[in-house]
């Protein structure tokens, strides 16, 4: 038994395709336990397209923000006819407590007073209990052990989970004759983006060094377009472009089919490791301690957020201006630690059925 009801559940996380990520073992670890729960999900239609048709939700509510204040009249009048036992805000931020507090349910449980900003505690029945700064993903778990839900293991269940999802994953895999490797060209904040003409000469190298078909991915907003065009224009490799190719479900299926994927800290890193793909993470903007890869491809990840020798806390505080400190040779050598340690078992054009 649950410390709740457990029947018509509500979680409101709204945004960042990252902390969607970190929800998902949430969500799957309540099923688990109450197969029969139903799940609402109150979503923003960016991320939305990562869940939609998971097995585990039953309903996404789509919250537009760029609608502004229409945006949470139209959300006011569709959850007005809903009632949930339990409603869980992930989400510390003002929006989610206004929305959390336009919810029909006898448990609203959020963060503790001091992890939960903007007032966003005054919104919600039920807190967890304080504790340390952890990595996200803990950090989401406790509303778990607060409803006394075991976790472990650990699930997101993301990859392609229908035929027309694999059909479409093995028809973009089948154009290469080497196991890919996706680059993530940029994320949402230019601070924790990498020098494109750096990733140019990765991508030389990962061809001519490793036998890896380099595979630019993401979106096509500015950033990502410029770094496409100088990553392109700089590298001998013959490089492949699937910018805004497919969605975030059409990235789910070629990040699964990867050997290896080189990302900084975004969501398709998350992703990634949902996916138990080994990744190459490159973080300095932001603390590797609480947003890096959970608990596995530890050693492929490039700390330039610490100092050498540097024993920082886990916090929330940003470090700008450290990216340019990774260097060519930093990404190769933990290149180089992946086909010692998993290439072997990763280097493959095709994921198992």
């Amino acid at each position: 038994m649950s410390r709740v009801p457990l029947d018509r559940v509500c979680i409101v996380m709204m945004s960042a395709v990252g902390d969607v990520v970190h929800v998902l073992p949430v969500l799957t670890a309540l099923k688990r336990h109450h197969p029969a729960m139903h799940v609402t999900w109150v979503l923003q239609p960016g991320p939305a397209g990562l869940v939609r048709g998971h097995p585990m939700v039953d309903e996404i509510v789509l919250f537009d923000r760029r609608a502004d204040l229409q945006g949470f009249f139209d959300l006011r009048r569709t959850l007005a006819g809903r009632r949930f036992d339990l409603v869980i805000n992930l989400q510390v931020y003002l929006k989610a407590g206004i929305i959390t507090g336009m919810t029909h349910a006898p448990v609203k449980l959020g963060f503790d007073w001091a992890r939960a900003r903007d007032g966003n505690w005054l919104f919600t029945t039920h807190r967890i209990a304080p504790h340390p700064m952890q990595h996200v993903q803990d950090q989401y778990l406790e509303f778990c052990d607060w409803l006394e839900v075991p976790h472990q293991p650990v699930r997101w269940d993301l990859g392609p989970w229908d035929d027309a999802e694999r059909t479409a994953q093995r028809a973009f895999l089948a154009r290469f004759d080497r196991p890919i490797a996706p680059i993530v060209v940029a994320t949402s904040k230019p601070e924790k983006d990498w020098l494109p003409e750096r990733w140019a000469a990765v991508c030389d190298a990962l061809w001519h060094d490793f036998g890896l078909q380099p595979v630019l991915v993401g979106a096509r907003s500015p950033r990502e377009v410029h770094a496409e065009r100088v990553i392109l224009e700089g590298s001998r490799a013959p490089v492949h472009s699937a910018l805004g190719q497919g969605g975030l479900r059409g990235l789910v299926g070629i990040l699964e089919g990867a050997a290896l994927v080189l990302s900084p800290d975004t969501g398709p890193l998350h992703i990634t490791v949902a996916l138990d793909r080994p990744v190459v993470s490159l973080i300095a903007y932001s603390n590797p301690k609480r947003v890096g890869p959970y608990r596995t491809f530890g050693d492929l990840m490039i700390d330039a957020y610490g100092d050498p020798g540097e024993d920082y806390p886990i916090s929330m505080e940003n470090r700008p201006g450290r990216m340019p400190r990774i260097t060519v040779r930093d990404v190769l050598e933990k290149v180089e630690r992946w086909r010692t340690a998993y290439g072997a078992d990763y280097a493959r054009t095709t994921p198992s059925a």
